[in-house]
């Protein structure tokens, strides 16, 4: 049921888009050539894909895609290479206040590691980090093994973790990713952030999230008299 309703989300959501692009392109003609040509440098990372409402991944964005970025209005990005990020990103996202978290993970195919992926997942289900978007180098192994774990907290099965897993990494999916995957234990994430709980929240449409019982418990419930 979870991956149908990501599914369906993902189907929406595109179709959102192309109407969006058709408009724009209708505005351009009316405008001229020149709106046309802004329409057109909206070039998206590579590999890049919505997870849900208000989360994004893909590859690594070069300055071409700047744009296209702006169109997400993003809170926060999670970097999850060693790499220093480049400099004139790093001006980009001070331009757009977002905020860069960096979990460095190596891009080989040795074990992924869990400590890392626990941070990471602090991160993605805290929603005023929203809206987030997740890279790697190229969008799949290292993004992938973060999406894979996050599935696993939303109860989705295995098959489906996988499927959405080679879908992205191709020719190029690991069996080391896959056996990580499958052994890691969302309990831990769960115990370790006070027991987290289901809770509507107001982002978007209203959309389940996990939330921290921490913040919960920082905002007094008012008793009606």
């Amino acid at each position: 049921m979870a991956y149908f309703q990501y599914r369906m989300s993902v189907i929406l959501w595109e179709k959102q888009q192309k109407k969006e692009k058709k408009k724009k392109e209708e505005e351009g003609g009316k405008h001229g050539g020149e709106r046309k040509e802004e329409d057109d440098v909206l070039i998206p990372p590579t590999n890049f894909s919505m997870v849900e409402d208000g989360l994004y991944r893909s590859g690594f964005p070069d300055s071409s895609n700047f744009g296209f970025l702006e169109t997400l209005n993003l809170k926060s990005i999670i970097y999850l290479c060693t790499e220093p990020y480049p400099e004139e990103h790093l001006k980009f996202l001070e331009s757009h206040n977002i905020r860069l978290f960096q979990f460095g993970i190596e891009g080989t195919k040795e074990t992924i590691p869990e400590d890392v992926i626990y941070e990471a997942l602090r991160i993605l289900i805290d929603v005023r980090n929203y809206p987030i978007l997740i890279h790697c180098k190229r969008g799949k192994h290292r993004t992938g093994c973060l999406v894979g774990c996050l599935r696993k907290l939303q109860n989705w099965c295995l098959a489906s973790v996988y499927e959405e897993y080679q879908r992205f990494a191709g020719a190029k999916a690991r069996a080391n990713d896959m056996k990580f995957m499958e052994r890691y234990d969302v309990l831990r994430i769960r115990q370790s952030l006070y027991s987290l709980i289901y809770q509507y929240h107001g982002y978007g449409s209203n959309k389940r999230r996990l939330l921290d019982r921490e913040d919960n418990l920082a905002k007094p419930r008012i008793k009606s008299s």
